[in-house]
């Protein structure tokens, strides 16, 4: 979206703000009262309505003030964010002094995780070190007796092997799709394989080695559940989440898959990968209502973790952002 004028900032930025202090929608004579708008109520008035036909401004009941929308938030943090606050600027300068005095990593990790999340009343998440994803460059489809070995070449000295039964098709079709896949993936410079131009003949075979193969992908997923948590208590005492139902696959999530907060694109652990998700921006359905503030360290061996605030789209975007940053910078200090 192009740039707000000015006007329209001014006001989207005071109802953002007012909606992260009160939980409550606003109308122009209180911005104008409260952040002392150079312009009177009714200039306010119709701004807030420009804002309301641009999708940033909602009215949750039609007597009821204005909140911000979802895009409303995205265009405050890609626009018109502010400088973090003082307790940001605390916690950067706490942590400046942290040294190598912690005799276990997870140690480290849960006293960041707890700071953050004192900090900020948010679900506060960081991931171990990793090693990045090995990029798939080949593979190998052996026969043996009823089974089928597979050998995923990701390096010149990295490879692993999958086990399947054997599919009811001859070993020529297996040759083919080795052939078709191998031509696939010298093709790919992600090391992805197109499986919806996959010929016909070889559908049997193909489907159940891709089967096999994202069967793989989601177990080296979950093998990476190192992942500190902290403060799922004031994440779960936020207005937003007054309803129990709603509550149920946010906690399910959380318990039992944290690393699939941490990035957009699970199965890519990439050090690239940091930013700010709002809403149904984020792939799992049980953060459609939240935010997700992201920083990643890297550490010396070519390994990175992430570092997380997880909460209601209502919330400091600012303090949040400079908070992750913060730890991720000392994580890379200590660990590099």
């Amino acid at each position: 979206m192009d740039s707000l004028p000015r006007r329209q900032q001014e006001v989207l930025r005071a109802t953002v703000r007012h909606y992260v202090d009160t939980v409550e929608p606003v109308g122009s004579q209180t911005l104008v009262r409260r952040f002392g708008l150079p312009a009177s109520p009714a200039t306010v008035r119709s701004a807030m309505g420009a804002l309301e036909q641009r999708g940033l401004l909602t009215q949750p009941h039609t007597s009821a003030g204005r909140i911000p929308s979802q895009l409303g938030y995205r265009i405050y943090v890609d626009q018109l964010l502010p400088a973090p606050g003082s307790a940001a600027l605390q916690l950067e300068r706490e942590l400046a002094s942290i040294g190598l005095q912690w005799a276990a990593l997870d140690d480290l990790l849960h006293h960041l995780a707890r700071r953050l999340a004192d900090l900020t009343g948010l679900l506060s998440l960081i991931s171990r070190p990793q090693p990045p994803q090995p990029q798939l460059r080949e593979i190998r489809l052996v026969p043996s007796h009823d089974r089928l070995l597979v050998f995923l070449v990701q390096g010149t000295t990295q490879s692993t092997s999958l086990n399947l039964r054997l599919p009811g098709e001859g070993e020529g079709n297996l040759a083919i799709l080795e052939r078709w896949i191998n031509a696939q993936l010298r093709r790919s410079p992600d090391g992805t394989i197109a499986w919806t131009q996959l010929p016909a003949e070889l559908g049997r075979s193909g489907a159940l080695l891709r089967q096999a193969l994202e069967h793989h992908g989601r177990l080296r997923i979950e093998e990476l559940d190192g992942v500190v948590a902290a403060g799922l208590g004031g994440l779960l005492g936020q207005p937003e989440f007054s309803r129990t139902a709603s509550l149920v696959p946010l906690v399910e999530l959380v318990e039992h898959h944290p690393q699939l907060l941490l990035s957009p694109d699970p199965p890519e652990l990439s050090c690239s990968s940091a930013g700010i998700w709002i809403g149904t921006e984020h792939p799992q359905a049980a953060l459609g209502q939240c935010s997700v503030v992201q920083a990643t360290y890297g550490v010396a061996d070519g390994s990175c973790g992430h570092v997380a605030l997880v909460g209601p789209m209502r919330m400091a975007y600012a303090t949040a952002q400079a908070a992750v940053r913060s730890v991720a910078g000392i994580l890379e200090r200590l660990l590099s």
